[in-house]
């Protein structure tokens, strides 16, 4: 595949406010590598190789497990992420697929018992920001570059 275009380039008006929403859900207060998890969670789900690959990169960069990392596709399957990793996880896959799940109860319940709702404010931000992203990076064909 070949890439479309750089958004920032052609719209970097749109692209400044992607920008502005990414500095806010990085100055979150939520955990550094819960949010890798998030980012790389909703990226596998999109299908977005170029997202996939930095946020990889970055969590490995923040100390972030092999082996963590290679399992988050079958988190339910592994004994590797705490309940509340958990709960995020759910939550991430559930507002990713929103056409889908409608976000039931059962899944905020859950992040509701380790987060207060302005900490859950948090996470859907950092949800709704990646899942932006990956539409961006899929739509527009962003790819990662081969690393040596």
């Amino acid at each position: 595949m070949e890439r479309r275009f750089l958004l920032g380039m052609v719209n970097p008006e749109g692209y400044e406010a992607m920008l502005k929403l990414e500095q806010y859900v990085m100055s979150a207060s939520l955990d550094p590598k819960l949010k890798e998890l998030i980012k790389i969670r909703a990226s596998q789900i999109n299908g977005c190789a170029y997202c996939i690959d930095m946020r990889m990169k970055d969590a490995r960069i923040m100390g972030e497990t092999e082996q963590r990392i290679y399992s988050l596709n079958g988190w339910r399957e592994t004994p590797f992420f705490l309940a509340v990793e958990r709960a995020v996880l759910a939550l991430t896959e559930s507002v990713t697929l929103v056409a889908d799940t409608h976000v039931p109860d059962d899944i905020y319940e859950e992040v509701a018992k380790h987060f207060s709702e302005k900490e859950i404010a948090e996470i859907i931000m950092q949800i709704v920001a990646i899942n932006a992203w990956n539409r961006i990076g899929v739509s527009t064909r962003l790819m990662p570059e081969l690393s040596e």
